[in-house]
C-alpha cells in the first residue's frame, strides 16, 4: 500500500501539469468559439459575452477538471493511445459540457441562463480537438524522436555488422532483408541484392538496392567487400541451386540458405526463423519430385498399415509420409524402443493424441511375434526397412546379418502371406548388385526371395532398390561434420570412390511411389542421378566450415574397408538392357532374374544350418546362392576382417589439388 501511494505522488506533477495545460487550451478554445459566434454585424456583442464567459471560467474549468479527474483522463498514457482513449475523453469533454449547461439553466435567473449555448458547444467540439491534438502532437514528436535513435543506432551497428549480398529480390528476399533488419542484426548488414529478372534492377527492396543478376555475384562481392552471401529464394531447385551454390561458394564468402518461411520441421511446427548453413543435400538438390497422389492415396488411404523398422531413417520417414495419406492405423514396428517412442510423440504431436498410430516392439527373427501382430492387427501394407545395413560391421558378424537380413525377410514374407497381406514392399540396396559384401549378398537374396513369393502367394510382392542416403544413421556426412569439428583429419577410404545419394525424404517418396505400381515380382530401380564422388563431398563440408583441404585442414586415406568397392551399380549386367520405364520417370523396373526354386530353397536350408557358427562357412554359402558375390574381405590371425584390396596414406596439399583439377575436368561445371 505504501508503495502504491509513493507511486501515485510520484505521478502528481505530471498530472497537475496536464491539468494547468488543459485550463489553458479550454479557455483558448471558448474564446476563440466566441470570436466565430459573434462575427460579422453581431461583434459589438463580444465584449458582453467575454466578460460573462469571465466571470464564470473559474467554475467551468472546476467543471472540466473534475470530470476528467474522476474520468480517468489523467492515467492515460499517450504514448500508446488509441482510438478508445479518444472515444473517452469525447465522452468526457460532452459530459462536462452538458453539466455547464444544466447548471447555467437552473441556477440563473429564470428566463433562462447566460451562458450561450452556442458557444458552449463549438468551445466543447474545439477542447476535444485541442485537448487530444496535443497529446497526440506530442505521442508523434516522441516517435519520430525514437525512430531517429533508432536509425542513428542502426547506422551505427551497420558499420560494426557483416556485409551481406541476397540472391534473389522476391518475397523470400525481402522476407531476408526484414529479418536481418528487425532481428537485432545477428544475420548481418544487407548491401545489396541481384535477382535474374532484369525488371528488377535499379529497384529497392526495403531500402536495399538490386544491382545485378546472379552471374554479377563475383563481382558484386568484390566490389562491396563482401563478406557471407544469402540464398533467399526458397523455390530454387536441382540443376539451377546447384549451380548457384557453386557460384557463391566460388568467391569464398560464407554461404547460408534462408529457412522456408512457409515450411514446418518434423513435428509440424513452424521453422525457426533465420538463415541456416548450407548442407550436402542443398548440393544434391534435385528437381522436386511429382507423385501420383490419388495412386498412393488408392492403396494407402483408411488402410492398416505395417513399418518394420520404423524408427530408423527410412522407416520414419515412410511413417511420416504415409501419415499424410490418412491410414486407419499405422503400426511402427521397431526392435529399438527408443527411436520408435521419439518418432510416436512426433506424430501424435502434428496429428494430434488420438492419431491412429500404434508402436509395436519386436524382432523380425522371431516369428510368433510378427504371427501375433499379424493375428491382432490385420495389416493389409507392408513396408519393410528392418535390417542390419552397416557393411563393415556386417563383415565381422556375417551370421547375424544373415539371421536378421535373410531369414527375418523371410519369416515377415512367410507370416504376411499366411495373413492375407495385400501388398509386401522390401527396401532394396544397389549393394545388392554385384555385391562385394555380406550385407549386399544378404539383401540380394532378400530379392530373390520377393520374386519367388510373388511367384507362388497372391500376395502383391515387389523391392525397391535405391543407394545411399544423405543423414541416416551411421553416413558419411555425420562422419566427416564430427572428424572437422574435432580439427581432423577428414577420413576417406579411397580418392576415387563414388557413391549415389538421395534425400531421405526424396527416398521414401519413390519408395510409396513404387509401392503404387504394384507389378507383382518386380525389382523397382530408383533414378539417383549422377554418382557423386565422395572426396568432393568432403572438401566441400572442410570449405563450409572455413578450412582449405589439405592445407589447414588434411584429409587421410585409409584404405577400403571390408566389403567396400569403388563404384556402386544400381543394374546388373544382364539387367541393363531390359530395364523397363515405368508411368514415373525416376522409377524403373528390372527384368526378373530366373530362379531354380527348388535349389534355391535347398540352399537355404543349408544356409540356416552354417549360421549357428559365425565363421567363413557363412560367406561360402553365400557365394553358392548368389553367384556373382565376389566378397572383398579376408579374415586376419586375430580375428579381424580387413578389405581384400585397397590403399592408405595421407593426403597431401599437391593430391588434394590434383583430386580436385581431375574433378574439375570431368565435370567442368561443377567448379564454375
Amino acid at each position: 500500500m505504501k508503495q502504491n501511494n509513493k507511486q501515485i505522488v510520484k505521478g502528481l506533477p505530471r498530472r497537475i501539469l496536464l491539468m494547468l495545460l488543459d485550463c489553458g487550451l479550454i479557455m483558448l478554445c471558448y474564446y476563440i468559439a466566441i470570436y466565430l459566434r459573434f462575427d460579422g454585424a453581431q461583434q459589438y456583442m463580444r465584449p458582453t459575452v467575454i466578460a460573462t464567459f469571465s466571470r464564470y471560467m473559474p467554475y467551468m474549468l472546476i467543471t472540466y477538471m473534475v470530470v476528467f479527474w474522476f474520468g480517468g483522463l489523467y492515467e492515460i498514457m499517450w504514448e500508446y493511445a488509441g482510438m478508445r482513449d479518444l472515444a473517452r475523453l469525447t465522452f468526457l469533454s460532452g459530459l462536462a459540457t452538458g453539466l455547464i449547461m444544466m447548471a447555467d439553466l437552473l441556477l440563473m435567473p429564470i428566463g433562462g441562463g447566460v451562458l450561450h449555448r452556442t458557444v458552449l458547444t463549438i468551445g466543447a467540439v474545439f477542447n476535444i480537438a485541442a485537448v487530444g491534438g496535443v497529446r497526440f502532437l506530442w505521442r508523434f514528436l516522441q516517435t519520430l524522436t525514437n525512430l531517429r535513435r533508432a536509425d542513428q543506432a542502426s547506422r551505427q551497428r551497420n558499420r560494426n555488422t557483416v556485409p551481406l549480398l541476397i540472391v534473389g529480390a522476391g518475397n523470400a528476399g525481402a522476407w531476408a532483408v526484414n529479418l536481418c533488419k528487425n532481428k537485432n542484426r545477428s544475420f548481418g548488414n544487407p548491401v545489396c541484392i541481384v535477382d535474374d529478372d532484369l525488371t528488377k534492377r535499379g529497384l529497392r527492396v526495403q531500402g536495399v538496392p538490386v544491382r545485378g543478376t546472379i552471374s554479377d555475384i563475383p563481382e558484386l562481392v568484390r566490389k562491396y567487400h563482401i563478406v557471407e552471401i544469402v540464398i533467399a529464394i526458397t523455390t530454387l531447385k536441382g540443376d539451377r541451386l546447384r549451380e548457384v551454390i557453386n557460384l557463391c561458394n566460388a568467391t569464398h564468402c560464407r554461404v547460408r540458405m534462408l529457412s522456408d518461411p512457409h515450411a514446418v520441421d518434423e513435428s509440424g511446427n513452424p521453422v525457426v526463423a533465420g538463415l541456416r548453413e548450407l548442407n550436402t543435400a542443398d548440393f544434391l538438390s534435385r528437381d522436386e519430385i511429382q507423385l501420383n497422389n490419388a495412386q498412393i492415396s488408392e492403396y494407402l488411404h483408411d488402410k492398416i498399415v505395417l513399418v518394420t523398422g520404423g524408427g530408423g531413417s527410412i522407416g520414419s520417414e515412410l511413417c511420416r509420409q504415409i501419415m499424410r495419406y490418412h491410414p486407419r492405423q499405422l503400426l511402427i514396428f521397431d526392435i529399438y524402443e527408443n527411436c520408435a517412442y521419439e518418432l510416436e510423440m512426433e506424430l501424435r504431436n502434428k496429428y494430434g493424441a488420438k492419431a491412429p498410430i500404434i508402436t509395436l516392439i519386436g524382432s523380425i527373427r522371431d516369428k510368433a511375434r510378427l504371427d501375433e501382430v499379424f493375428e491382432t492387427y490385420h495389416p493389409s501394407v507392408v513396408f519393410h526397412a528392418a535390417a542390419h545395413k552397416h557393411v563393415p560391421l556386417m563383415e565381422t558378424s556375417p551370421a547375424e546379418a544373415v539371421k536378421n537380413n535373410v531369414f527375418g525377410t523371410k519369416n515377415l514374407l512367410t507370416s504376411a502371406a499366411e495373413h492375407n497381406v495385400e501388398r509386401f514392399v522390401q527396401l532394396s540396396t544397389d549393394k545388392a548388385v554385384n555385391p562385394t559384401n555380406v550385407m549386399g549378398c544378404t539383401k540380394r537374396i532378400c530379392e530373390m526371395l520377393i520374386q519367388s513369393f510373388a511367384m507362388h502367394t497372391n500376395m502383391r510382392c515387389m523391392a525397391v532398390r535405391f543407394g545411399n542416403v544423405l543423414g541416416s544413421h551411421g553416413s558419411v556426412i555425420p562422419l566427416f561434420e564430427e572428424q572437422i569439428k574435432r580439427g581432423g583429419p577428414v577420413t576417406i577410404t579411397h580418392p576415387d570412390i563414388v557413391r549415389y545419394f538421395m534425400t531421405i525424404t526424396e527416398a521414401a517418396q519413390l519408395v510409396l511411389q513404387a509401392g503404387a505400381l504394384a507389378k507383382s515380382g518386380s525389382i523397382y530401380v530408383l533414378d539417383m542421378g549422377e554418382p557423386v564422388r565422395i572426396m568432393d563431398l568432403a572438401t566441400r563440408l572442410i570449405r563450409f566450415y572455413g578450412y582449405e583441404p589439405g592445407v589447414n585442414m588434411e584429409i587421410k586415406i585409409t584404405g577400403l574397408r571390408p566389403g567396400e568397392k569403388l563404384y556402386e551399380e544400381l543394374m546388373m549386367d544382364a539387367e541393363q538392357d531390359k530395364m523397363q520405364q515405368t508411368a514415373h520417370n525416376k522409377i524403373f523396373i528390372a527384368p526378373p532374374m530366373q530362379i531354380d526354386l527348388a535349389k534355391f530353397y535347398t540352399e537355404l536350408q543349408d544356409l540356416q544350418v552354417v549360421v549357428e557358427h559365425n565363421d567363413e562357412g557363412v560367406v561360402k554359402e553365400l557365394q553358392q546362392i548368389v553367384s556373382n558375390y565376389h566378397p572383398n574381405r579376408k579374415v586376419n590371425k586375430d580375428h579381424t576382417v580387413s578389405a581384400a584390396t585397397g590403399n592408405t596414406g595421407i593426403f597431401s596439399t599437391d593430391e588434394v589439388r590434383k583430386g580436385l583439377a581431375a574433378n574439375a575436368e570431368s565435370n567442368p561445371e561443377k567448379e564454375e
